[in-house]
Parts: C-alpha cells; sequence; structure tokens
C-alpha cells in the first residue's frame, strides 16, 4: 500500500472540504483575479491540456467496479486529479498569476493530497491488486508504461462519470476570465 502522510482524521475532514474548496477556488477567481487578453492565451493551452487529460481518464475510469489501469491511469494512477491541477493552474496563470497560482498550489496540497490517499486506501481495500499497481504506476507525475493498453476510451463511460460537469464549471470560469481581460477598464 502506498505510503501514508496524512493523518486519516485530517483526510477525512479534507474529503468533505473537497467540493466546497472548488467553489473557494473559483470565488478568488472572481474576486482575486486581473487578466490581461495576454495572460487568457498564455493558460488556455494549460486548461486545454487538463480537460483533455480529466475527459480521457473518465473515458477509461469505472469507479468502484474495476481497477482501472488503462488509458491515462497506465501512466499515473490519479489522471482526473493531474488534469484538474493542469487545468486550475491555466485558469491561475490566466487570471494574473502570483497570488492566485499560490492559492491553487495550497488547496492542491492541503486538500487534494490527502483526499488522494484516503482513495488509495479504499482502493487497496477493494482490489488486491492495488498494491502492485501502486508499485510500478507513479501516482501524479506520468510516467511511459511498458506496453499500451487493450482497454479503450468509451464516451458511455465518460457520460457515467458526468465529466461534463466539471468541463463546464471550467468552460464557465475561463469565460468569465475571458470577458474580465476583455472588458474595458472602468473610467
Amino acid at each position: 500500500m502506498p505510503r501514508q502522510v496524512f493523518p486519516k482524521p485530517y483526510a477525512d475532514f479534507v474529503q468533505r472540504l473537497r467540493v466546497p474548496s472548488g467553489i473557494v477556488l473559483v470565488a478568488a477567481f472572481v474576486f482575486l483575479s486581473s487578466p490581461s487578453p495576454a495572460g487568457f492565451w498564455a493558460g488556455l493551452p494549460l486548461v486545454a491540456a487538463g480537460l483533455a487529460h480529466r475527459t480521457w481518464a473518465a473515458g477509461h475510469l469505472r469507479k468502484n467496479q474495476a481497477l482501472t489501469t488503462s488509458g491515462p491511469y497506465a501512466w499515473h494512477r490519479n489522471p482526473l486529479y493531474a488534469g484538474t491541477l493542469l487545468a486550475a493552474l491555466g485558469c491561475a496563470a490566466a487570471g494574473g498569476g502570483g497570488l492566485l497560482l499560490a492559492f491553487v498550489a495550497v488547496v492542491f496540497l492541503l486538500v487534494y493530497l490527502p483526499v488522494m490517499q484516503l482513495e488509495e486506501q479504499k482502493l487497496s481495500e477493494l482490489f488486491p491488486d492495488y498494491a502492485e499497481y501502486a508499485r510500478r504506476v507513479p501516482q501524479l507525475l506520468p510516467k511511459r508504461p511498458a506496453a499500451p493498453s487493450p482497454e479503450r476510451f468509451s464516451w458511455d463511460v465518460w457520460a457515467m462519470n458526468k465529466e461534463w460537469k466539471g468541463i463546464a464549471a471550467f468552460v464557465v470560469l475561463y469565460l468569465f476570465l475571458f470577458a474580465k481581460s476583455h472588458a474595458a477598464p472602468a473610467l
């Protein structure tokens, strides 16, 4: 089983904060962002890559049914979180950088990493092969797998995982940043 870094009571507590912390992040972007057109376009590739990675992952993930090791799960164990981080960093870059980048990093370290730890505990209990998978496949930074996976992406699985909700949230936030970056300055 992967090494435990965060105390379980803390991880349990922040797991309940995962969705509210996302709302706080969005509020921070709304109030703290000072996007420029150049920043908006600089952040767009990160957001697009993050959402594409989340899409790829959601089209493979069969939650609690089977240990998913195909698609991006062959490259790293937490592609949904990695995609979220990449998209959030892109939004932070588009929103003016600095403070927003630090805020994203703090939320990821203090909320998402402990949640990943809890999820790994659960997966270890559900799937006996998880320990071997965790030994071979890195947690966040991708490593090319030895062989391609025979399982293929499925739009039906993607829809079942309701990934459209996450994409919609990022698109709305990014459209807000676009509007704010292109708005005429107040006189």
